[in-house]
């Protein structure tokens, strides 16, 4: 399947994996990448060498292409955005603020730059500042969401901009993936769905919760902060919203979750940890290998774009 998207990155598939804290690392990055998706490093809040650590290792286990994910809240960001430059990282995406600072940098660099966006205004900011692509963003995604869902939110993107949108949030199959090309997609991001890949070095406890989680099982903290994350119940989850709702400072609600989704990811503590997973979650119920996802999702996605064609 060619899309735009497909053209863009130089890909077999318009597919992208989150580019998720802890989780997106590069044994997951090159494993996708390999099946002929788009596979990312999550820089995260990592300091610089490390991310470079991170693109190098990822070049070894693949010849084909890969990014990686800046969060710019990230105190490291600057650093970040010229190793990605000097490590010739074909692709970058963007979340949590505006990459308009590093723009010039990249660009004149040949640097495929693709922010996550949650709102229409944020779309069209970004086609301006000279963005090659976005990741319309809905609410159902796993961990850091906005306020729209992507069923709303992406013909309200790809009716607003010119350049390729990729829908995110609540998809994991070939039933997802067709709807967001109806929608007007040209691609999709994933995240949960790639937690559970067998090349994911995520703790075996936290995939459990994903394949045991039922629809109703996420909760969003941080409401109160205006920073909402989406993650699993457990008993951290309900710890902060208990603080949340008896009015405690940003300061005490992050100390509660210092460190906590690390401890879920590679420690695997399931309960005091975080465990950020989309609403998409109960759709899961076993592992796969990242060749066996993207190969799943694209056939059963033809053969549904077919069927509704005929």
């Amino acid at each position: 399947m060619k899309t735009r998207l497909t053209e863009l990155l130089k890909t077999e598939y318009p597919i992208i994996q989150g580019g998720m804290a802890w989780v997106a690392e590069y044994h997951l990055a090159a494993a996708v990448s390999n099946a002929g998706g788009l596979g990312l490093i999550g820089a995260a809040s990592a300091p610089a060498e490390i991310v470079r650590e991170q693109i190098r290792e990822a070049k070894k286990l693949t010849d084909r292409p890969f990014g990686v994910n800046v969060m710019l809240m990230n105190p490291n960001s600057d650093a970040v955005a010229e190793i990605i430059v000097e490590e010739g990282v074909p692709v970058v995406t963007t979340g949590a603020g505006n990459p308009g600072k590093y723009m010039k940098l990249w660009k004149e660099h040949g640097v495929t730059v693709i922010p996550v966006v949650a709102s229409v205004a944020m779309a069209r900011m970004m086609e301006k500042s000279g963005a090659d692509a976005v990741v319309a963003e809905g609410t159902e995604s796993g961990g850091h969401i906005g306020q729209q869902t992507t069923m709303a939110l992406v013909p309200q993107v790809v009716d607003a901009v010119e350049i390729p949108v990729i829908a995110a949030g609540g998809i994991a199959d070939g039933r997802g993936f067709a709807a967001a090309l109806m929608l007007g997609a040209e691609g999709v991001q994933m995240g949960t769905r790639f937690v559970t890949a067998k090349e994911s070095i995520v703790h075996e406890n936290y995939k459990e919760k994903i394949y045991k989680a039922k629809d109703i099982d996420s909760a969003v903290t941080g409401r109160s902060t205006g920073h909402p994350v989406r993650c699993i119940r457990n008993k951290m989850t309900k710890e902060y919203l208990r603080m949340e709702s008896e009015g405690a400072t940003l300061e005490e609600l992050e100390q509660l979750t210092l460190g906590s989704l690390r401890n879920a990811v590679i420690d695997g503590d399931v309960v005091n940890g975080t465990i950020m997973a989309g609403q998409i979650a109960g759709l899961i119920k076993e592992g796969a290998s990242c060749q066996e996802i993207l190969e799943e999702i694209m056939g059963d996605a033809e053969q549904l774009l077919k069927k509704y064609a005929e």
